[in-house]
Parts: C-alpha cells; structure tokens; sequence
C-alpha cells in the first residue's frame, strides 16, 4: 500500500504527525477517499471497524482549516460519548504541529454548563453527540455559520439508535455551501436516504465489509446457555489473553458475569449505558492501558473502544443483528494484528448464527470447548491506573504529568504508560510494582507548579 507521502497536497505538518504515530502506509479506505476528500467532495464512505477511517477524515478535516481563523470551522458527529472521545484523540495527535488549533468535544452525561463555557471562544473543529449539539443549538450556545465541512461518523450507528430526527435538524442548520462526507459500516435504506437528501454528488467509497480469515480467526463454540459463566471462565484460562473484551447483550448480564469473574479471582471491568460518564471514562482508560485485562460491556462499547492491539474477543452471546456480529469481531485484528473472536452459542441461538452465517457468506460450524488449560488464573495486570484532578482545563499535558513522574516521581521514561487527559482529571498508567511507592511522591510535589489531588484506581 501506499505512503502518506505519495500524496503531493497533503500539509506537511500532518505527515510529520503520521510519521510519529507510526502510521507507515494508507490503509485501502485512506488511499481511496483521502484524494476527494482533500479536493473537498462530497463522499460517503462504507469500511469496517478498525479500517482507519477515523484518521481519514481527520487528516481531510485538518488539511482544510485555517487556524487563524477562530471559527467553527468543521463538525464531526458521532453516536457516542467513547466515539466522540477517540475522533477528537486522533485528530489532536494528528494536528499535534499546526499550532493554536482548538478541538472541543461535547456530548451528554456532564452538566451542559461546561460545554457553554468551553465554547465561549469557538473552535476550530467540534466532536460531538447529535443530542448535546442540538441542545447548545437551541441554548444558542453554539454557531454553525462558519461550518465549511460536516462529517458523520458511523452514520448506521446513528439512525440505528434514533438520531435521525435531531441529525436532520442540525443539518439543517448548517450553511448550504459545504462538503458532507458521511461514513459508515453498513449503508442501509436510512443511510442512503440521509445522503440523498443531503449530499451533492457524493463519491461512492466502499472497502469489503467483512473481516478476513487470515486476521481474525472466528471461533463458535456451542455451550449450554447456564454454563456460559464457566464456560468463559475456562476459555479466559486456555487462552491466557494480555487483553480481552467480553460483550454480552445486556446489563445485567453484564454485571452476572463480572460478579462471577471476581469471584474467581478474575480481575474485570463492566461498561454498560448505566454508569455515569466518568465511570465510563474509568473502565476504557484502565482497559486500554494495560491496567485490566478484562472489560465486560455492552455494544456500547464496540463503537468506541480504541484499542490498537486486542487479541482477545468474546461474545458472551450472539447479537440479534449479524452487523453487530461484524463490529464485535472487528475490536480485534486491527493495524496489523491478527486476533481471535470467540463466540458462545446455545441451542436457542442457533438461528442467530445461520444468519450471520448468511450476512458474511461463512459456514461457521460449532465446536466443542477445549478441554486443556494454561493455567487456573490470569496473571495480574502489569500496570496500575493512577487519577490526576487536573486536566485539559487546568493546561495539563502529557509531557507535564511525565515530567513530574520521572523527576520527583523517581521513574524511569519505560515504567510509564499511556496518558488519558480530560477535561478537569488526567490518568495516568505506571508500572505495577512501583505504584505504590511513586503515588505518595506524586500526592506531595507539584505537577506544572501546581499541587493536584491524586489516587489510584
């Protein structure tokens, strides 16, 4: 495939950023739509999970803006909260040499206050949920005039969830004059009916839908719908994941199956739409550091969770919508890893599997649970999550919070983590076996001159 460098338009400042995150080449949907994305089209894009999408409209988002100009410039909508979260991640690292670029991110679960005061002085670009926009819309707290490009980021998601009153309204607010890329997994009746209405000539970008044998190998195993909880207790032994994401189709049993894990000394994390957004924020920022090596959720999670290398996954049930089946799987396998996809199934699920079976022209077959194991535990996580009640408000950066872990803190650069900064609290990941003595160090001596409360997790 095809280097960034080969496109002569490209700023670059952004091809510094591609070359730091390691991006070596385009993936098959960024070679495809950068081009019109960069020429300012129209497009509407169909790719699977993982197939770099997100870093496509980025950079097209980015090329187009003028940072002196302290407008609102782009709008990206997402379905959810963790989506909208990664898509401004990914466009800041992205945008990490053009300076003075502001990128805000709004979504509902926080008091809609702090959105306002954010967006007293605009941003060049804004992420968020349909729902939270709509409502800075009507409080007048937000200004579309100078929007020059919209994006819809996983728009099946987004009808499939009942956004598609509150997307017409806020599209309708924005000027007439702009480019409209749309992306998405599926392109459904609804999808394509949102295009018609709003798009202009769009051009037609479509990469296989499905996932590879090659890099995911799909496993079904068939179980007894009440030995399930033993039964992914005996995979997460055979298996010995360093990560794996469980999905199951609701709540509670979501929470059964954590209780039951603990229970057997199995350290876990449950995302589900219940838990209020810094709970949320908790469980994906100490899945994806390292700090848990189990995350039950919901398929809340499957449309937001960036997690780059995933080996593991495990549908505790198979999804009544064979779509979702694909964006399940897709978690893993991603940025060339290959993974595995494990799926339980009971006798009453059998039709669910014939059609996913039908929807990926597959001839999964059954089989039996593997009577071996490694081991009767999973080894405890290498990290530790550590909280910072500071963040992007209060001007913490990465470098700040590495910089006090290394100097006071007495680390060394490779016994830090990842860093996750928010709005008001950052965290932090640190080796296990020195969490405890680097936590006081840091609770004592000041981080960027200042004295922040700080906590493990």
């Amino acid at each position: 495939m095809s280097a960034f460098s080969t496109i002569p338009t490209l700023d670059p400042r952004l091809l510094q950023a591609i070359d730091v995150l390691g991006y070596t080449s385009m993936t098959p949907i960024q070679a495809a739509a950068l081009p019109h994305l960069l020429a300012r089209h129209d497009v509407q894009a169909q790719a699977k999970t993982g197939s770099g999408k997100t870093a496509t409209f980025a950079l097209g988002l980015l090329q187009a803006l003028t940072p002196e100009l302290a407008r609102l410039q782009s709008l990206v909508l997402c379905p959810t909260r963790e989506l909208a979260e990664q898509v401004s991640n990914e466009i800041r690292g992205l945008a990490r040499f053009i300076p003075n670029i502001k990128v805000s991110t709004v979504y509902g679960g926080i008091p809609i206050g702090v959105h306002i005061n954010s967006l007293k002085h605009e941003p060049h670009l804004l992420v968020g949920t349909p729902g939270r926009i709509l409502d800075l819309l009507r409080k007048e707290a937000l200004q579309l005039s100078a929007v020059q490009t919209l994006v819809l980021d996983e728009a099946d998601r987004m009808l499939d969830m009942g956004f598609e009153e509150q997307v017409s309204d806020i599209l309708q607010q924005l000027p007439t004059e702009r480019a409209t890329w749309l992306f998405s997994a599926t392109f459904g009746n609804q999808v394509r009916a949102l295009s018609e209405q709003y798009q202009r000539n769009p051009h037609t970008i479509t990469v296989e839908a499905t996932h590879e044998d090659t890099v995911i190998n799909q496993v079904f195993y068939a179980v007894e719908a009440e030995q399930k909880a033993a039964s992914t207790l005996q995979l997460l032994y055979h298996q010995q994941p360093s990560s794996c994401l469980i999905f199951c189709n609701t709540k509670v049993d979501v929470n059964a199956l954590c209780e039951y894990l603990w229970q057997h000394k199995i350290r876990c994390l449950a995302l589900h739409g219940d838990l209020e957004q810094r709970e949320r924020d908790e469980m994906l920022t100490q899945f994806s550091n390292g700090s848990s090596r189990v995350l039950v959720a919901t398929d809340v999670a499957a449309r937001g969770l960036d997690i780059k290398a995933l080996p593991l996954v495990l549908a505790y049930e198979l999804p009544n919508d064979p779509e979702n089946h694909i964006h399940r799987i897709g978690r893993t396998g991603r940025a060339g890893e290959t993974g595995t996809a494990i799926t339980l199934v009971a006798k009453t699920e059998l039709p669910r599997l014939a059609r996913i079976n039908q929807e990926q022209g597959s001839k999964h077959t059954l089989q039996a649970l593997p009577r071996t194991r490694a081991a009767n535990t999973l080894p405890a996580p290498d990290f530790v999550t550590l909280q910072i009640d500071g963040g992007r408000q209060d001007k913490l950066r990465p470098g700040d919070i590495v910089g006090a872990l290394t100097g006071a803190g007495g680390l060394a650069a490779d016994q830090v983590g990842k860093i996750a900064i928010f709005a008001t609290r950052a965290y932090v990941a640190v080796h296990a076996n020195c969490a405890a003595a680097v936590l006081p160090k840091l609770q004592q001596n000041k981080i960027k001159g200042r004295s922040f409360r700080v906590r493990k997790l």
